[in-house]
């Protein structure tokens, strides 16, 4: 048993195996940096190829109506004067009490967002309008699936306003002096 200790030992002391051994770890390291080196470089290439040409976007405004009997949204330009697609609830459903549904507001952006596509717009800003007046200003249960429906159509948001009128004096509420008396 000493003898194959020794034996061991030696192949282990001797200097041939231990230039071997040198060189192949250098040669290995090489190996490995020009592999990093050249991968580096293979992927910025691939990062270069990838990416996508900026594209000039074209903004228009997107006019959603919304209140309890009806949804209607209107698309335009930037201006407001040149209209680039219109559509209602109304025009998608039967019976007309679903007019101010979620389900026929979603259809109504649905046909919008497909003509404004192909008049190559790419970005809107949302006006959402309710009743107003004396009555509630709260928008109608369409406005909110709307925007979802514009949004997930692919055009990029700018901004979302309320632009539901709301009287500074306004008229007399019905009712009488005293009151709605029930």
């Amino acid at each position: 048993m000493s003898e194959t200790e020794v034996v061991t030992e030696e192949e282990v002391k001797d200097p041939v195996s231990e230039t071997s051994s040198k060189d192949a770890t250098e040669a290995a390291e090489e190996v490995a940096t020009k592999t990093v080196e050249e991968a580096a470089t293979e992927t910025s290439k691939k990062v270069a190829t990838v990416t996508k040409k900026e594209t000039k976007e074209k903004w228009g405004i997107a006019h959603i109506y919304s209140s309890y009997n009806n949804t209607i949204i209107h698309i335009t330009d930037l201006t407001g004067a040149e209209t680039v697609a219109l559509s209602s609830g109304g025009q998608h459903v039967t019976a007309d009490r679903y007019e101010s549904s979620p389900f026929a507001a979603m259809k109504a952006s649905g046909s919008v967002v497909g003509a404004a596509k192909t008049k190559g717009f790419t970005a809107l800003h949302i006006k959402v309008r309710a009743v107003g007046g004396v009555g509630s200003r709260v928008p109608g249960p369409g406005a909110q699936a709307a925007i979802r429906a514009l949004a997930r159509g692919g055009f990029k948001i700018g901004r979302i306003d309320d632009v539901t009128p709301i009287p500074h004096d306004t008229t007399r509420k019905k009712g009488g002096k005293r009151g709605r008396r029930v």
